[in-house]
């Protein structure tokens, strides 16, 4: 029998921590302990408590919770790193006896933990200099040439992902393809997901998001913003290209109102929850349950989860 791992996932804003609680304290009084596992990008950073909206000591309920502010600001959370230490924490989980329930709406996180990931080699960082320095439609350009099916999939202007395609090739001697071909360390396999996708009415999510942003401004956010420009981080990492962190920053160092940062803080959730939804609506299995933000639907989906564990 392969161990259970339960996955309330979803886009910002969704209520994904409200039943990853729900889920746990009911499993707890069917007689299984649960401990909520943190698949956030933004709840990993501990400097970033109000912005991601990382649950209370009231919200949790008493329930565990793991991998919430467990990383410094100062050094960048990758996939790879949250993947490695979420497979510590559930190994733990079920070491304990208990249920681990995956929380969060971060999809790289998610696929890198279940599917593995590429083991791609360290870049030459000769290789890696000349092709972050040539303009991106020359980049492209090379890209037809040298990987001609990962240049098909790109578009000509998306200079990250075309980079990063030019300097594997031309680093390693493989495309990005073949090197993804051979994905490891994923605990897909091995675990008996069961999985829950929360995707709420969208018009009732961006009007909660928009809500939930300016309420951060009122409840601490201004101040963990302040606290980070304090810190001098490197401008690159992570934690400074959090959502409200830039828009926060620019009113805080005079270059735009407090109303114009409130408003551009709330595009960037809205536009970051439909890049979300359209994730979690196209890209997981047919088979992982989708719900809405009805409560009786969700309470359903969970007493299935239920059944399926045994415990009612």
């Amino acid at each position: 029998m392969r161990e259970r791992v339960a996955l309330i996932a979803g886009p910002t804003a969704s209520g994904k921590s409200d039943l990853a609680v729900q889920l746990a304290l009911a499993a707890q009084d069917a007689g299984c302990p649960a401990r909520i596992i943190n698949a956030d990008s933004a709840q990993v950073y501990r400097d970033l408590k109000v912005l991601s909206a990382r649950p209370d000591a009231v919200e949790m309920r008493g329930v565990e919770h793991r991998l919430f502010g467990a990383w410094d600001g100062a050094e960048a959370c990758s996939a790879a790193a949250w993947a490695t230490a979420a497979r510590r924490e559930i190994a733990d989980a079920h070491g304990a006896g208990m249920l681990p329930i995956l929380v969060g709406g971060t999809g790289l996180y998610l696929r890198t933990l279940l599917d593995g990931i590429a083991p791609i080699p360290e870049i030459a960082a000769e290789v890696r200099m000349a092709v972050r320095a040539l303009p991106v439609a020359e980049a492209h350009a090379a890209l037809v040439r040298e990987d001609p099916a990962r240049a098909a999939m790109l578009h000509g202007n998306d200079s990250q992902r075309i980079a990063r395609a030019l300097e594997v090739v031309r680093s390693t001697g493989h495309p990005l393809g073949w090197w993804q071909q051979r994905r490891e360390g994923g605990i897909g396999e091995e675990v008996a997901l069961l999985p829950l996708v929360l995707l709420p009415d969208r018009e009732w999510l961006y009007r909660r998001c928009d809500l939930r942003f300016a309420r951060m401004m009122e409840d601490g956010a201004v101040e963990e913003v302040a606290a980070l420009l304090a810190r001098d981080l490197s401008p690159d990492l992570p934690v400074m290209h959090a959502i409200g962190v830039p828009e926060i920053a620019g009113w805080l160092q005079g270059q735009r109102d407090r109303a114009e940062a409130i408003v551009q803080g709330q595009q960037a959730t809205r536009r970051y929850a439909k890049r979300q939804y359209t994730w979690f609506r196209n890209q997981p299995p047919a088979d992982w349950q989708r719900v809405g933000q009805a409560s009786d639907a969700q309470k359903q989906q969970i007493t299935r989860i239920l059944r399926t564990l045994r415990l009612t």
